[in-house]
Order: structure tokens, then C-alpha cells, then sequence
């Protein structure tokens, strides 16, 4: 190789990190927001999924006169850490130290905030069939002077049947009937269940409506797992009619005599939701809010909760 053809030294990148910082202050948070990255994350089932995130990681510049952190090294610590630890506690807490350390003194405190949908396979209420549903989920963990705080928000969808309109159809329906069968002395029972089974039998129906309860829960720190499917499923539970995904005929008769049995105003959604929440040892603080889409009005119906946990862990 001759002389010319041996390639320059490269010059000496310049770094502005290291100029004097006008308006010199601290800062509260310094980050990225919106990082695509995939996570790994409980299946519910003692499994894990790998799914993709939108995440939000930053740290405080807590030296005034630091003109910025070391947002390169950020990014490159969280696609590694989110490699190695999957989101559990101690996957964040690892996680957010090594936020933190990656910034070589600059910060003391980090916040890290992963958007995903949890799809889960839901059975059907009879036929033994199957589907998927997806939860929208936000986890929003923080670290302070070692301290974890963990936030888990979350949502489940649901029918609500109005019991005001469920009283008023009842009426109508009774009225029919007395009409009907206004010159019979008594009527014989195979003859009132051919009417009640006939489009006679039907004067009016109550008005339901798909509906929305989201939660946001503040965790305690002593447990293993993040409770999100435990919660999903509870939350399911109380409310008892949630939307359905495989359905034959008699799981649509099933989900409709649910919604018989489970008449509810916005109010009632938002106790059942707070009693699950309120009772659950995991839970320290919690939010909620309901949503009925209502098929009446143009409007919403919205009801907002929040309290503490009732019961300490053991």
C-alpha cells in the first residue's frame, strides 16, 4: 500500500456536552418518549410473551451546570435491559438503577412508563369455544433514592343494561299481556310461554350499551408479579358481563340472561369496580372510571372512584 493511499487520522469528534450551560439549573426529568421496543411480560399462565412496547424512560440532571445527559447511553442500556429482564418488579428496579448509573453521576432519580395490549384468550360462557381480547395497559415505574414506586392502569370492557329502561320494558310487557288476555278468565301455561316465545311477548326491550371501566391501581412493593391478569379476571368477575369473542347462539342466550341478572346504572359499575379493587392486598391506592356509551343519549354516562386499600398483606 503506498503512502497516499493510507487513510487520515480521523479528527476528534466534537461533544457541545461540555460547554458552559446558559441559564444554568437543575432539571426534573430528561429522556425519550414513545421508544418502540418489544418487552417480555407475563402470559397469565406461568409462561412469557414477547410484545411490542411504546415506552417513556428519562432521568433527573440534577448537576445544574451539566449541560445534558447521556441520552445515547439511556437508549442503549434500556434496549439492552429490556432484553435480559422481563417486567416484573425486580425487572424494573434493575431496570431504573441501571437508568440511573448509565448517567455517570449526572442523575440520582429515573421513571420509566411502558405502554402495550395484553391479548388474552377469554372462553365462551357455554359453547366451550374460544377467542382472543385485547387490554390496553400502561406500567409506570419510578425510582427515588431507592425507593420503587409501581403503577399498573388497565382497562376492561363490558354490556351495561339500564335498569331504569329494564323496569320500564317490564311494564310494557305486562301491559301487552293484560291487553292480550283481557276476556280470559285463566289462561293455560303451555298457552302464556307460546305467547311470551312470540313477538307478542316482547312490547319493549331495555337499552344496553358496550361499556368501559378503566383502573389505574399504585401497587405495593412486596410482591413478585405484576397483578395484571389477576386483576383483569376479578374485574371481570364482578362486573359479570364482559364482552364476549367466540360465541354460538347459546352463549349469546348465556350472555344475555347475564345482562338480565346484572342491571346497572354507571354508579353501580363504579362500587363493584372499587369493592374488587379495594379488597385486593396488592393494591395501595387505586382510580377509577366508568364509562357507559350510552344507546339512548348522544352523551356518556361517566362515573369516577378513588380510595385505599382495606386489606394489608400478610
Amino acid at each position: 500500500m503506498s503512502a497516499s493511499s493510507v487513510p487520515a487520522p480521523r479528527a476528534e469528534l466534537p461533544d457541545v456536552a461540555h460547554h458552559t450551560v446558559p441559564l444554568a439549573r437543575a432539571l426534573d426529568w430528561v429522556g425519550m418518549e414513545n421508544i418502540a421496543l418489544p418487552i417480555r411480560v407475563s402470559d397469565g399462565a406461568g409462561g412469557q410473551l414477547q410484545v411490542p412496547a411504546s415506552i417513556d424512560l428519562s432521568v433527573d440532571l440534577a448537576n445544574p451546570d451539566a449541560r445534558g445527559i447521556h441520552m445515547s447511553r439511556l437508549y442503549l442500556q434500556l434496549q439492552e435491559g429490556l432484553a435480559r429482564e422481563a417486567i416484573t418488579p425486580a425487572g424494573l428496579r434493575h431496570l431504573l438503577q441501571d437508568s440511573v448509573a448509565s448517567q455517570n453521576g449526572l442523575s440520582g432519580r429515573a421513571r420509566l412508563k411502558l405502554r402495550y395490549e395484553a391479548l388474552l384468550q377469554r372462553r365462551a360462557l357455554e359453547s366451550g369455544y374460544a377467542g382472543w381480547k385485547r387490554y390496553p395497559v400502561e406500567i409506570e415505574a419510578t425510582l427515588d433514592e431507592g425507593h420503587l414506586q409501581l403503577a399498573l392502569t388497565l382497562a376492561v370492557e363490558y354490556s351495561s343494561t339500564c335498569p331504569a329502561s329494564a323496569a320500564l320494558s317490564r311494564q310494557a310487557n305486562a301491559e301487552r299481556f293484560a291487553a292480550d288476555f283481557a276476556d280470559a278468565a285463566s289462561v293455560p301455561a303451555a298457552q302464556v310461554a307460546g305467547w311470551l316465545a312470540s313477538e307478542r311477548g316482547m312490547a319493549a326491550t331495555p337499552h344496553a350499551q358496550r361499556s368501559r371501566a378503566q383502573v389505574r391501581v399504585e401497587l405495593r412493593p412486596q410482591f413478585d408479579e405484576l397483578p395484571l391478569v389477576a386483576l383483569i379476571d376479578a374485574l371481570e368477575a364482578a362486573l359479570a358481563t364482559p364482552v364476549q369473542t367466540a360465541v354460538k347462539r347459546v352463549d349469546e342466550q348465556a350472555f344475555a340472561r347475564l345482562n338480565a341478572e346484572n342491571l346497572m346504572f354507571c354508579e353501580d359499575a363504579a362500587r363493584r369496580v372499587a369493592a374488587v379493587l379495594a379488597a385486593d392486598p396488592r393494591v395501595d391506592r387505586y382510580e377509577a372510571c366508568v364509562a357507559h356509551y350510552e344507546s339512548l343519549h348522544p352523551h356518556d354516562a361517566v362515573a369516577r372512584v378513588a380510595g385505599q386499600g382495606t386489606v394489608q398483606p400478610r
